[in-house]
């Protein structure tokens, strides 16, 4: 995380030190003509830094992505992008983050964090497969439905509510969070 902010600043500081080495445009619009209207080469080095950075900014992302693991079972995740979700990831940046479960309901999954996190709660109806926080310190993951106020964290993709039932509906489990 801080490698990536230190990459893009650095980008960042090098576009403004390209811009400021650039001639100065004539803008006498008596004698110009269209050709002369295209971007000088010093414009066109500023917009290659910035594209730049924003690949390099995603490439980190790509890199860092968070990952999750039921038991020995790895699941594909699209995750929110909010606040509660943010911390969580941070707290994965310092090393997996891996949760006993206990089954609850006979639909759902729950187990501690050990430590508390911005809550974005809203009132939600769930489905199987999502991955929401209850009370900003338990991670709760679906295999039924439920109605309740949550922050949601994510939503398990790869697989159908059958087979989340049987990952997840026959006893306590442990979920490990880690970053690639």
């Amino acid at each position: 995380m801080k490698g990536k902010r230190l990459i893009i600043s650095f980008l960042v500081l090098l576009a403004l030190l390209l811009s400021a080495c650039g001639s100065p445009v004539q803008t006498d619009t008596s004698t110009q003509h269209p050709v002369e209207a295209l971007p000088s080469p010093e414009s066109s080095q500023e917009l290659m830094v910035i594209e730049t950075a924003e690949n390099l900014s995603s490439i980190a992302e790509e890199e860092t992505e968070m990952r999750l693991r039921i038991g020995e079972t790895e699941v594909s995740v699209r995750w929110e992008d909010n606040e509660s979700f943010i911390a969580l990831r941070e707290l994965v940046a310092d090393g997996p983050l891996t949760i006993s479960m206990s089954m609850y309901g006979g639909f759902e999954q729950v187990g501690s964090i050990g430590k508390s996190l911005p809550r974005n709660d809203s009132q939600t109806t769930t489905q199987a497969g999502d991955i929401v926080l209850y009370s900003g310190n338990q991670i709760v993951i679906f295999y039924g439905s439920n109605s309740w106020s949550y922050s949601r964290l994510g939503k398990i993709i790869d697989r159908s509510a059958t087979e989340l039932a049987e990952l997840l509906g026959n006893g306590n489990v442990e979920i490990t969070f880690s970053l690639s």
